[in-house]
């Protein structure tokens, strides 16, 4: 994969995108784990790589276990989560693939059992948000920065 271009390059475009994702997330009054999850989750289903990397990094840096942070992709098998994450991420689903689906009024009545308006309302304007973010990394393909631990030696990818 090589970079198409960097969208970021274009401050006066992309910086109040950033500066209101910012701020959202702090008047939301969500949990800052739970929003990591949820950002974590939309990432994966967008392949996006950039986003991957920085909200893993950020979220095991505010606490989030490593196993949590691994299981995420299978979190409708996993107990690790509680109903309220497992109803922002089920909502996380519904919105993100919302190609030619209608989000299923078991996932509404869901995220409507664990979250109050005010809060549903901040929930869907952070995953709009972080699908939108999704767009500018795997749209422009933008990579993630690789150490060199995390690469596989050809001797090891043969064993």
């Amino acid at each position: 994969m090589t970079a198409r271009m960097n969208p970021y390059a274009h401050a006066e475009i992309t910086q109040p995108f950033i500066d209101y994702a910012t701020s959202a997330a702090e008047v939301s009054g969500l949990e800052h784990s739970l929003l990591e999850l949820v950002k974590i989750r939309a990432s994966q289903i967008n392949g996006c790589a950039i986003c991957l990397h920085m909200h893993s990094r950020d979220a095991r840096k505010a606490g989030e276990s490593e196993m949590r942070v691994i299981m995420l992709s299978a979190w409708h098998e996993s107990p690790l989560y509680s109903p309220r994450e497992r109803a922002a991420l089920g909502w996380t689903e519904a919105l993100t693939r919302l190609a030619g689906n209608s989000p299923s009024d078991e996932a509404y009545a869901a995220v409507e059992a664990e979250f109050s308006e005010r809060e549903r309302v901040a929930l869907t304007m952070a995953i709009g948000t972080i699908n939108a973010f999704n767009r500018l990394g795997a749209g422009f393909q933008l990579g993630h920065p690789v150490a060199a631990a995390d690469r596989h030696a050809p001797e090891q990818a043969a064993a």
